[in-house]
């Protein structure tokens, strides 16, 4: 009995030591990937200087004259991913709710399905459908010359964003304990009251988790966005052909060398802040008021 006792703590010691182990890889993955960002990235911002390279409003890597203004690119990237969210964020939380709530265990499994398809789908496909089809309807429909603008690229991200929000708040809606629920109906609330009032307050912080993730995959996409966005470095506008930052850095890195490779990198890091920064607000906004409840 005591041996079995031994060799039981023995593998409990052991696989705590992997977990650790693991633990301490992601971390480490982590920090020299921020460490590479770094030292990969701020050269070309200290040789361009920080407010020509951040506030420039002209980027002209391949002019007798280059200039190396992000502007455009992250006020895009920005005001994109914010559209994105507006129309995804509605759209997955009722989603979510159908799913977990309302509908029954067929149309679920069937709605659950066609969500997973669309995670599986790759960026180029959204990207190729974009342009094949929202490209030319965004341009019939607004009466312009090209359909290829911020407009469609913040449709195309809505629907990508889509699954990350739906699939982690369906997981967290269902953890919702049932109690809650029935001290909601059973105090004279409605099934829908009980639904908004109750259900997704509780869920709040696994649904803060999947928007984290949407957004992040807005901010990250690159593929499908140059296809329907027109890849052209102007100031952001709906109807204008506009250029991301993901986009900047896909477009020239197979081609670019010298100063111009450099501030690739430059945008990279800038992009790598920039998510790191909005996670970070996202989380506090979203999850803070829990915790403080706490």
């Amino acid at each position: 009995m005591k041996k079995k006792a031994n060799v039981r703590d023995l593998v409990e010691l052991v696989m705590n030591g992997v977990f650790f182990l693991m633990g301490m890889t992601a971390i480490a993955f982590v920090a020299l990937i921020t460490v590479y960002m770094f030292v990969s990235g701020l050269p070309a911002i200290a040789k361009i200087g920080p407010v020509d390279f951040l506030l420039g409003r002209t980027w002209a890597s391949t002019a007798a004259q280059p200039s190396y203004g992000i502007l455009p690119f992250i006020l895009t990237s920005f005001f994109g991913t914010l559209g994105a969210v507006l129309i995804g964020i509605p759209v997955g939380l009722l989603t979510s709710v159908f799913l977990s709530k309302i509908a029954s265990p067929r149309m679920a499994a069937l709605v659950s399905s066609a969500v997973e398809l669309l995670a599986g789908i790759p960026s180029v496909i959204y990207g190729l459908i974009g342009m094949v089809v929202l490209v030319p309807a965004v341009a019939s429909v607004f009466g312009l010359a090209s359909g290829a603008c911020m407009l469609t690229a913040i449709l195309v991200l809505a629907v990508m964003i889509l699954p990350s929000i739906i699939s982690v708040s369906v997981t967290a809606l269902n953890a919702v304990p049932k109690e809650y629920e029935e001290a909601s109906l059973a105090l004279g609330a409605t099934k829908i009251e009980t639904y908004f009032k109750v259900s997704l307050p509780a869920a709040k912080s696994g649904i803060a988790a999947g928007i984290v993730l949407g957004v992040g995959r807005a901010m990250g996409e690159a593929m499908a966005i140059m296809m329907v966005a027109g890849n052209v470095a102007n100031m952001p506008g709906l109807f204008k052909s506009v250029r991301f930052l993901t986009t900047a850095i896909a477009s020239e890195m197979s081609y670019a060398s010298g100063l111009q490779r450099q501030a690739l990198f430059s945008i990279a890091l800038v992009l790598f802040v920039f998510i790191m920064l909005l996670n970070a607000l996202l989380n506090r906004i979203l999850k803070g008021g829990s915790e403080d409840e706490h």
